[in-house]
Order: C-alpha cells, then sequence, then structure tokens
C-alpha cells in the first residue's frame, strides 16, 4: 500500500438514542473535514448493528462495538499527522467535537498497512481496494502475547499462503488488507481508553472488503476460517473482535 499509516478507531454508544445525532456528526462534518487535508489519503467507516453481534466474536471490552472507521495518510507521515492532529484540536475549539455526549473509543489507534489482497472477481490492485464501493468489511482485531515469536511468525506464513487464498476464492469477497500494530493515539481532546503497555506488533488488523452481503458472505468466512487447518498455532493468537460491518449510507441508515 503507498500509504505509510493507517488509524483505526472503535466506538460504541453508551446512549442508543444519540445514533443518528453521532452518525450526522462523523458523515457531515468530521469525515469531510478529514478528507480534506492534503495528508489524508481516504477515510471510510462502518456500522455494527445488533443482529450482527452474532455472527463472530468479541471480549468483553470490545463486545459492545457500534462502530469502526479508518483512515489512510500520506508521506511525509509525520506532517500529515500533525495537521490531522490539529484540525482534531480546532474542532474542539469550534465546538464540534470530537468529544460528543456517549460516545465511548475502545480504541483509537495507529496501524502499519502490511500486505494486500485483491481477489480476482475485483479486477483492480489491492492498493484499490479502500477507495473502491463496497457492501461493508469483515473485520477482524487480534492480539498477539510474542508479536515476534516463532509460532506467531508460522501463524502469519500460514494465513498468508492458505488462509488468505481461500477467503479469496469465495463470492463476495474482493480482496483484504492487514495492519500490524504501531502506537495509540494521544491526544488532548479526547481520554485515553486503550492499553498503553500494547508494544509494536502486539496487535492487527484484517479487513476483507465485501461485494457480497456482509452476513452471508460472513458465515462463508467463518467456515473457510474453520476448515482451514491452523497446525496447531491458534495458541499464538486471541481474537478480540471478530465481526462482520456493514457500509453506512447516509440519510438512510441513520
Amino acid at each position: 500500500m503507498p500509504y505509510p499509516l493507517a488509524y483505526f478507531s472503535l466506538v460504541d454508544l453508551a446512549d442508543p438514542s444519540q445514533h443518528r445525532a453521532y452518525n450526522e456528526w462523523h458523515q457531515l462534518d468530521h469525515r469531510p473535514e478529514n478528507l480534506a487535508l492534503p495528508g489524508v489519503a481516504w477515510g471510510d467507516r462502518w456500522a455494527r448493528p445488533e443482529e450482527f453481534r452474532q455472527h463472530g466474536s468479541a471480549v468483553a471490552e470490545y463486545a459492545e462495538v457500534d462502530y469502526v472507521a479508518t483512515y489512510l495518510f500520506r508521506d511525509p507521515v509525520e506532517q500529515a499527522l500533525a495537521t490531522w492532529s490539529r484540525l482534531g484540536e480546532d474542532s474542539f475549539q469550534w465546538g464540534r467535537g470530537p468529544l460528543i455526549p456517549g460516545v465511548q473509543r475502545r480504541m483509537t489507534s495507529f496501524f502499519v498497512p502490511t500486505k494486500g489482497y485483491a481477489a480476482p472477481s475485483a479486477l483492480v490492485s489491492a492498493d484499490v481496494l479502500p477507495f473502491r464501493p463496497n457492501r461493508g468489511v469483515h473485520f477482524t482485531l487480534s492480539r498477539y502475547a510474542a508479536p515476534h515469536g516463532q509460532n506467531t511468525h508460522e501463524l502469519f506464513a500460514w494465513q498468508d499462503r492458505v488462509l488468505m487464498p481461500a477467503l479469496l476464492d469465495l463470492d463476495g469477497v474482493a480482496g483484504a488488507w492487514t495492519f500490524s500494530f504501531d502506537h495509540h493515539q494521544q491526544h488532548r481532546t479526547l481520554p485515553i481508553t486503550s492499553n498503553a503497555t500494547d508494544s509494536p506488533g502486539s496487535l492487527r488488523v484484517r479487513l476483507v472488503y465485501l461485494d457480497g452481503d456482509p452476513l452471508e458472505t460472513t458465515s462463508a468466512i467463518l467456515r473457510a476460517e474453520r476448515d482451514a487447518a491452523t497446525q496447531g498455532l491458534d495458541d499464538a493468537e486471541e481474537v478480540l473482535l471478530s465481526t462482520p460491518l456493514r457500509t453506512i449510507v447516509p440519510w438512510q441508515d441513520w
């Protein structure tokens, strides 16, 4: 991926009545302001409605996640992040967020893109996938007790050479990207909710981009994961959140 850094935000709302207000702010204010920054290449977000939560798994910390957002940054990344962080401060001073009543930010963190995979059916390169319309994604967040241990290395090899090719063959899968944890966001306008002890590489995000119905395609993804043998490497990875997410249609889904 020609972008050196990505950002992921996992959010849930303590007050269900605030979904419309939060979506209006994010879709009509926050996201457009961010996309206008020269250092931001792209940004997207997806919803995890109640009926999606039985299709996957989650530890208690992430069980109530309602939304996932991501941004991709251009080089020079230090300048891009400085401008992006300044917008967060400016928005606070304007009274336009990012402090929104009832919003619980379970993770606000930066990841390094590691590898992309494009399904033949997508007819584009992996670098294009984030910009290509999708019906949603299958999102996986995992933790590794030994980020650079032998079992973790072997698990990554299995995922790359066995699991990912199986996923790319599924109807409804356009491709995927993996991301390795770099550092948590620390911004004066936001409370720190992430685990400050997480070391680089100790977390990984996998985004599978979906052309098909998110629930139907997720069922196929979960079957493929069960059918592929990990050869005893399961202990290397703790899956914190595995879930389908659907694309948000402004005005329609609020």
